[in-house]
């Protein structure tokens, strides 16, 4: 019997092992280490973003992109908003480019139209990522070019150094700021082997998110110029951002940054192994069949209700959450899963997870 989302989630919760992501705490023990590392650093509140905590932090996350400044923000959605928002005024063009899969097209309701009256126009294909190819076809001008990096949508999918170089060329012959949606951009230098100031090099602005990778409770940072930041804190302030207390938010991400970027290079390795040991199960496809990054999409030969009611069992005899979820993929009859390679499945054994990977197909 197919269980309802409510029932779903209870399963979850009593599961002992959730094979995606990173190991999650109760509420109550995630405030109490927050608490305990708040004492032990001495930390004090901030007060509308201003403060040691927040003001340490975004110097921090500046360094490691390579940028001058930071701000923090409550979300990404603001902070991307805020980057479009001022290289269009600067640019006085109301047009800007972005991936055909790009958060602010598939999760943010357009906000850039609706709020800004802002044009996205559409570069590149929706299945790879964005090449100087796609941008040379792209003969109108454009305020700015985002580039996500990697692409969700695409099963964490990244341009190689050559390719994302060559549009960093590109975009400075052309005039054109470049735009990091860099939510993932924790989970790109294992791949690059680069540090994160070398792969943001070139890049006018970048987003990085306080949650995504670093665990944090929410929040989202914007690096850039000085000039430009300055910039973003006016916006932050007009679009309510600029919220009296954001260190729970701040202090969540500071106290984990350092672990969980020590950590990206053995999510990477084991999402590299996991794939290959996958491939050989009839009927599942991953894509990209080598990760590019510690995140892969799994195409199971199998409609997507089916998939979950198998999870559910198996969750129900093993104790075992196998993958979040399942939606009908465009091939009729098959289905789609993402999965984030975190620290549960770096202590997992390919046995422990390939025969139950196939059995969710039947």
């Amino acid at each position: 019997m197919t269980l309802s989302a409510e029932d779903r989630q209870k399963l979850r919760e009593r599961c002992a092992t959730v094979v995606g992501g990173f190991r999650s705490s109760s509420l109550a023990d995630e405030f109490q280490m927050l608490a305990d590392w708040c004492r032990a650093n001495g930390v004090s509140r901030d007060n509308y973003g201003e403060g040691a905590l927040i003001e340490d932090f975004e110097r921090r996350i500046a360094g490691l992109v390579g940028k001058a400044a930071a701000v923090f923000m409550p979300s990404g959605v603001m902070a991307q908003l805020a980057a479009v928002r001022i290289w269009t005024e600067r640019a006085r063009l109301n047009r800007f480019g972005l991936h055909p899969t790009s958060h602010l097209i598939g999760h943010e309701r357009e906000a850039y139209q609706a709020l800004f009256g802002l044009h996205g126009a559409v570069v590149g294909d929706r299945l790879r990522p964005m090449t100087v190819a796609d941008l040379d076809a792209e003969r109108s001008p454009l305020a700015c070019l985002i580039v996500e990096l990697p692409i969700r949508e695409a099963g964490g999918q990244l341009p190689t150094w050559e390719e994302l170089e060559a549009l960093k060329d590109a975009c400075r012959q052309r005039s054109i700021p470049l735009h990091m949606d860099g939510a993932r951009l924790w989970e790109s230098r294992a791949f690059y082997g680069r540090s994160h100031a070398e792969i943001a090099g070139g890049f006018a602005s970048v987003y990085v998110s306080a949650y995504k990778g670093l665990g944090g409770i929410a929040g989202a940072l914007l690096a850039g110029d000085e000039d430009f930041i300055a910039e973003a804190r006016i916006w932050r302030r007009r679009m309510g951002g600029t919220l009296i207390h954001q260190h729970p938010m701040v202090a969540s991400a500071a106290m984990r940054l350092d672990a969980r970027l020590a950590q990206m290079d053995a999510c990477y390795a084991r999402a590299v192994g996991l794939a290959d040991a996958l491939s050989g199960v009839a009927g599942l496809t991953v894509n990209p069949a080598t990760p590019h990054t510690n995140m892969m999409h799994l195409y199971f030969e199998a409609e997507a209700e089916a998939v979950m009611d198998r999870r559910d069992a198996i969750a129900e005899r093993d104790g075992v959450w196998l993958i979040g979820g399942a939606k009908p993929a465009e091939v009729p009859g098959w289905s789609v899963s993402e999965l984030y390679v975190g620290d549960t499945l770096v202590s997992l054994a390919d046995g422990e997870v390939v025969p139950r990977m196939r059995a969710l197909l039947g």
